[in-house]
């Protein structure tokens, strides 16, 4: 399975982590949403680019704002 996610403004606490919210979709085109605590990269490249993007968080969609914390495992 291949996704394409986005960063979101949102951060929720699952099990006492905090994670930010990311929502994207699969590449046959089921919506999904991801709780990510960390995210990094090789520190053997050059990483400006990777950190510039990083800093890049959209507006959390409807469905993120409602996102069940009961689903949270």
């Amino acid at each position: 399975m291949k996704i394409t996610i986005e960063s979101t403004s949102r951060i929720v606490n699952a099990n006492g982590i905090d994670c930010r919210v990311w929502e994207g979709q699969t590449d046959s085109g089921i919506a999904i949403q991801a709780l990510i605590p960390r995210i990094a990269a090789l520190r053997d490249s050059d990483l400006s680019q990777f950190e510039a993007e990083l800093q890049e968080q959209r507006a959390p969609s409807a469905a993120v704002e409602a996102f069940p914390l009961r689903m949270v495992l």
